[in-house]
């Protein structure tokens, strides 16, 4: 698996001065197409997470959730982009995600410029920046890393991946870790049909099936085996990766035993997986 040298030493200093102009609630920072929010850790920045919220929830509420307390320990930026709210319903804020839908705005598009203009106002590095997010979230995470593989350094989805009808090819390869719960029943791992009971039905708006997820990412990443190369099978996280796959490219999948939702132990887990690519 081969490593990169990431910029341990940028300064947080510079980083909390820029962070004045903008990233706080109530004054995002403002792109062509949308807006974003801030966290950064106390002392030297060590990376940066990009984090996409779930289905109803806002850039707010993702700066809000238990992880971010771990990741800023860790000496990590979090930055939280706001989806755009839905033209319809009162459900708050979604994400354009599936690209046989109609499209509010290109997601690509809008989270590579929130790449860019935090790494320009905060001085992060943004080559090196990972995507990540739960639920609807973790579904435009894996959408992003189909169709645009070199937009983000690696991607982390949580309780979220493609929807029916599935992706039949992506644009390249990819490193990526996908969390999920075993009794997950809003996003089950096979999915579900959330406008009726028949998968048949071609009106059918259906989840998709993470299992489905994990194979496609490894013919994607050109692995040897469809079974997997190495398990964990201790501490919270059932995990298992395909490790004899294209260069440059990781495959992992981690298990936890509960529902839906971001898990304890998720940020330091994502973390490290990040740290030995």
């Amino acid at each position: 698996m081969f490593k990169f040298l990431m910029p341990w030493a940028v300064l947080a200093a510079s980083a909390t001065a820029a962070q004045a102009e903008c990233g706080s609630v109530g004054d995002a920072c403002q792109v062509d197409t949308g807006e974003y929010l801030v966290k950064l850790p106390e002392g030297d920045v060590k990376g940066s997470i990009v984090f996409l919220h779930g289905f109803g929830s806002s850039a707010k509420g993702s700066l809000s959730s238990a992880w971010n307390k771990d990741v800023l320990a860790r000496g990590y930026a979090i930055i939280a982009p706001n989806g755009l709210r839905r033209e319809t319903g009162n459900n708050g804020r979604s994400w354009s995600f599936h690209p046989d839908w109609p499209q509010q705005r290109d997601e690509v598009a809008f989270l590579t410029s929130v790449r860019d203009d935090a790494a320009e106002r905060f001085g992060l590095d943004g080559e090196h920046m990972a995507l990540g997010g739960f639920s609807v979230g973790g579904s435009m995470t894996s959408y992003v890393a189909c169709a645009a593989p070199d937009a983000f350094y690696a991607f982390m989805p949580v309780a979220g991946g493609f929807w029916r009808p599935h992706p039949t090819e992506c644009a390249g390869p990819v490193r990526l870790l996908h969390t999920h719960g075993w009794t997950d029943t809003t996003v089950p791992l096979e999915g579900r049909v959330l406008n009726g009971t028949d998968i048949k039905d071609p009106e059918a708006v259906a989840q998709g099936d993470i299992f489905y997820t994990l194979g496609m990412w490894r013919e994607v990443n050109d692995c040897v085996q469809m079974r997997a190369d190495n398990f964990v099978t201790t501490g919270p996280f059932m995990r298992r990766s395909w490790d004899r796959c294209a260069p440059d490219t990781a495959l992992e999948f981690a298990l936890f035993p509960g529902g839906h939702k971001v898990p304890a132990g998720w940020a330091d887990m994502a973390l490290d997986w990040f740290e030995a690519l």
